[in-house]
């Protein structure tokens, strides 16, 4: 097998048009992982930076899933990325687990270091480094932030902004004992409220996230009433499908800052493919752009009208 530590000079150079079999492979694995782009991304880096290797989908089974280091190893990967539904299973499954997947409970991002199965969770950093780049300063002065909903994401997300000091941290979920599960988890610094005071919750908070499915493409559409947050807070949504939501829309018709969910795909996987491939990449406009185009093509000509008319 590869070695995962191996330095670019280790590894032979891919042709630039596609990704080689010769070299480390890593792969995405979840149930089902067809949806996934990240294999886009990191073809993208392989490509961008000369070096073999490839990256592949792997789907596996919630049945299969205790096979999980074998099925690595048998198919000759490096590491990879774990998506849904198996990050618990994989934090469970790890020979060893870094201090964030620790106080998540979680990962999504794998490699083997001298044969023991490692992970750690780079959602939380994903979340961070998309907002450092689309809204510099957007934590210079962190206060009140509310984040909705209660899942696996948001986990991540209460994280990253207990990282960069926000206090306090409403979270705001259709079933309160969730929220309140979150709270017991992560301190005092969190204040679990149901979602019919989300009104109240929201009113001088100079942050809001969406971490649910509401304003994807096939769920509910985002209709909470934003009203009364800091007149220059930050509104973004973990959804990039479409990548404006009717949460962005909402909070940019009263010219709050926002930031779309795509940049947190782009950034989570830096980590990941250093780990493999032994180089750093880096998240560019020309990587975001191709994301863009593989969006829903209506999403993306209705995205582009609106910022002709801007």
């Amino acid at each position: 097998m590869p070695d995962p530590a191996a330095r670019p000079d280790d590894l032979r150079t891919a042709h630039p048009d596609s990704a080689s079999e010769a070299g480390p492979k890593a792969a995405v694995m979840g149930w089902p992982v067809d949806h996934s782009r990240s294999p886009i991304i990191h073809r993208h880096w392989l490509r961008d930076l000369g070096l073999a290797g490839d990256y592949e989908r792997l789907a596996i089974a919630p049945d299969d899933i205790s096979d999980l280091k074998s099925i690595l190893l048998d198919h000759g990967y490096v590491g990879g990325n774990i998506t849904i539904p198996h990050k618990e299973a994989a934090f469970r499954l790890a020979d060893h687990v870094d201090p964030v997947a620790r106080d998540l409970g979680a990962a999504n991002t794998l490699w083997f270091e001298a044969g023991r199965l490692c992970a750690t969770n780079t959602d939380g950093y994903g979340f961070l480094a998309n907002l450092d780049d689309r809204v510099p300063g957007w934590a210079a002065a962190p206060g009140k932030a509310v984040v909705l909903g209660a899942g696996g994401a948001a986990r991540a997300v209460i994280w990253a902004l207990l990282q960069r000091n926000f206090d306090p941290v409403i979270v705001v979920n259709r079933t309160l004992e969730k929220a309140e599960v979150l709270a017991d988890l992560f301190g005092p610094r969190l204040v679990a409220t149901p979602l019919a005071d989300f009104a109240a919750a929201q009113r001088g908070a100079g942050f809001l996230v969406n971490t649910t499915s509401l304003g994807m493409h096939g769920a509910s559409e985002f209709d909470l009433p934003l009203g009364g947050m800091e007149e220059d807070a930050v509104v973004t949504d973990i959804v990039y499908t479409p990548l404006e939501t009717g949460l962005l829309r909402q909070a940019a018709s009263r010219c709050l800052r926002t930031a779309d969910g795509l940049g947190m795909l782009l950034h989570q996987a830096v980590p990941g493919f250093e780990k493999w491939f032994g180089r750093r990449p880096e998240v560019t406009a020309r990587l975001r752009q191709i994301l863009v185009d593989d969006l829903d093509p209506k999403t993306v000509e209705e995205t582009q009208n609106r910022e002709t008319r801007a």
